[in-house]
């Protein structure tokens, strides 16, 4: 870069234009590389296609409510929950437990309808922005599945919300 072998004595002899001249050629020199790599960074980073189910069959998916963004649960989504979910509207999650889909809601009432989807710059996580219908996304009858908090001191455990819905009547004992 012949432009930095210059010395101070050599640019005090430049009229103030041609100063000028080099210092905006530098600058759009590494406005362009910054841009070059911010590009290839952006496209490494971003699959414009959703999320990437080749890496894995089930995708972690966190349902957050609209307006208050609180998380609600985690469930997980394989390819074909992730398309039916887009499509109609009301979330569907892949059960791991029963090996199938599952319809949020299918059994209690308490459905999800999305609102927006995300998935992250891996493209190894979705996050569901959902309205939960019935007031509970939780099968245990609360609203979140993170109902339980941790003390960071004594370990000890406390429920941090009232139930929504008594679950024996739900589903049975």
């Amino acid at each position: 870069m012949q432009l930095l072998k210059w010395t101070v004595s050599e640019l005090g002899r430049w009229s103030f234009d041609r100063i000028h001249w080099v210092a905006v050629a530098v600058a759009e020199t590494v406005n362009l590389a910054i841009n070059r790599y911010h590009s290839r960074f952006l496209a490494s980073c971003i699959d414009v296609n959703g999320p990437d189910f080749s890496k894995s069959s089930l995708i972690p998916a966190i349902a957050q409510e609209t307006g208050s963004g609180k998380v609600l649960m985690l469930g997980y989504m394989n390819e074909e929950a992730f398309e039916e979910t887009l499509s109609t509207g009301r979330v569907c999650y892949f059960s791991r437990s029963r090996n199938r889909l599952w319809r949020k809601g299918e059994t209690s009432g308490h459905t999800q309808n999305l609102r927006r989807a995300f998935y992250d710059c891996d493209a190894d996580a979705i996050l569901l922005e959902i309205e939960q219908v019935g007031g509970a996304a939780c099968h245990e009858g609360y609203k979140s599945c993170f109902f339980r908090e941790i003390d960071q001191t004594t370990r000890s455990v406390r429920i941090v919300e009232e139930r929504v819905f008594d679950p024996d009547s739900v589903y049975g004992s």
